[in-house]
């Protein structure tokens, strides 16, 4: 039962999605298969379990205006990881302990109910933070009620101390948190709880100058620990890191490390930070484990204070989206990733060109272009120094064989100019790109990197061409989407 206060709030929030629908849905840059705000601002991926025989994801969203504030969580379910459904708002900013934003967190399933953990956010007149962790109930999936507050803010931590993620080990349950110490260093804080309501603080297990790391950003964001492949993986997103090379080159950063995690110690043992994701817009990401087993990953396509009111959708009063679901995988050390096999029932009109050649030319073949479509280059050979791709004269990728660079460019939404993000490949073997209005997603290598962007082409331009330093011979597959 939601108070008379949620509910209005609820109302409102309806009325503004009512209001703009118009507005919001002539965008051409509306995107056709990846999740997005109704109206307004979304961001991080919230709350996501395959519950029931269903997927849910929740995510942050502010109804009234595409910057951030008092968040909501809005709230989408699915049968099958591709068609999806909004359902209604799940909790909304109405309490003394969240009324200044429902922050991020998740879900897990309890004696046959559906319980969200979130960060309720506080301000004062003057600005002053207070954090609360809080718990909500659902006995249907859809309707929610909020419980109020289970953690309060422990000694040695400011409030930046929000993002619980909470999962089942041997008869307890964890709550790892996202958090800055006193001191001004981002750490990862462990919590055990037998009965979801009384929590023990555990302390950090990650961050600061733990494991030799020595300072590593001001704060840790949107924390995920779980085993994968008979390791722990710690998803992680630091602020603070300073750009080194080609690394850390967005404001802030989503990457993991992976090691061993000892419950009875409450220790994490793990090896160098890796970025997750190359691109543009990635952030905020978080996993779940469902009916088949398999580890999958949906992040914000978005980052914080990236000039996000700069993208050309703001005018439109809607901004920024989620990834496609990503399933993982632990070979050597290092997490791949690659698009759910759902994702297959998307695709329609098939076009192949096997061997296809390009040599010392800016090319392209009848049936490739298109502005939301599916592409897939296997048995890449490049006998030359370069290979490139132009999408829709608005992006390009660009590998350079004789530096071992891949490298993606666009024009900046802000400037016009050429902006790139870049990583380290010895050798560029498959490419397998998710192209959408205004987005794009690159898995290089069976997911070995990948890159994430919004882009936005003029929405007529739907031309794809290929280019070679050299001789490229590869194999092409494209479907629409």
């Amino acid at each position: 039962m939601k108070s008379e206060r949620e509910q209005k709030l609820i109302e409102q929030a309806y009325a503004e999605v009512e209001k703009y629908e118009t507005l919001v849905n002539r965008d051409r840059y509306r995107l056709r298969y990846h999740l997005m705000p109704p109206v307004g601002l979304m961001n991080d991926p919230n709350g996501l379990i395959d519950w029931h025989g269903t997927y849910h994801v929740f995510y942050q969203w502010m109804p009234f205006r595409t910057g951030h504030g008092a968040k909501f969580w809005g709230h989408y379910t699915s049968p099958d990881l591709v068609h999806w459904q909004a359902a209604p708002i799940a909790l909304a900013p109405s309490e003394w302990y969240d009324k200044d934003g429902c922050y991020s967190g998740s879900a897990i399933s309890c004696d046959g109910k559906l319980v969200l953990f979130y960060t309720g956010n506080v301000k004062d007149e003057q600005g002053n933070r207070q954090t609360y962790q809080c718990m909500a109930v659902s006995e249907d999936g859809i309707h929610f009620t909020k419980k109020g507050v289970v953690i309060t803010l422990p000694d040695g931590y400011t409030a930046h101390f929000r993002d619980p993620k909470v999962w089942r080990y041997q008869g307890h349950w964890y709550m790892i948190l996202g958090a800055q110490s006193e001191s001004g260093d981002g750490k990862a804080v462990l919590f055990r709880s037998a009965d979801l309501c009384h929590w023990e603080h555990l302390g950090p297990i990650a961050g600061g100058n733990m494991n030799g790391l020595g300072p590593f950003g001001y704060m840790w964001e949107c924390p995920d620990l779980f085993p994968l492949d008979g390791q722990d993986v710690l998803i992680v997103c630091p602020q603070g890191l300073k750009p080194d090379g080609m690394r850390y080159q967005n404001v802030y950063q989503s990457g993991y490390f992976v090691g061993r995690f000892d419950y009875e110690r409450a220790e994490f043992l793990h090896g160098t930070f890796e970025e997750l994701d190359r691109g543009f817009e990635f952030y905020a990401p978080q996993t779940m484990l469902d009916r088949n087993g398999r580890r999958i990953l949906i992040g914000w396509m978005g980052v914080p204070d990236q000039n996000e009111d700069r993208q050309p959708t703001v005018s439109h009063r809607w901004v920024h989206a989620l990834t496609l679901p990503r399933e993982l995988r632990l070979t050597g050390g290092k997490l791949r990733q690659t698009p759910v096999e759902e994702l297959k029932q998307l695709r329609k009109q098939k076009v192949a060109y096997p061997s296809a050649t390009v040599v010392n030319e800016l090319r392209s073949w009848p049936g490739l272009e298109g502005d939301a479509i599916e592409l897939r280059l296997d048995n890449i050979e490049l006998f030359g120094s370069m290979m490139e791709i132009y999408f829709r004269h608005a992006a390009r990728l660009v590998y350079n064989s004789d530096e071992g660079v891949l490298t993606l460019e666009r024009k900046s939404f802000v400037n016009g100019l050429t902006e790139k993000r870049q990583c380290r490949l010895p050798r560029l073997r498959s490419l397998h790109v998710f192209l959408d209005t205004s987005s794009i997603e690159l898995f290089v290598n069976d997911g070995e990197e990948t890159f994430t962007a919004r882009f936005f082409p003029h929405p007529d331009d739907q031309t794809i061409f290929f280019g070679a330093h050299g001789h490229l011979q590869m194999d092409i597959e494209k479907w629409e989407l």
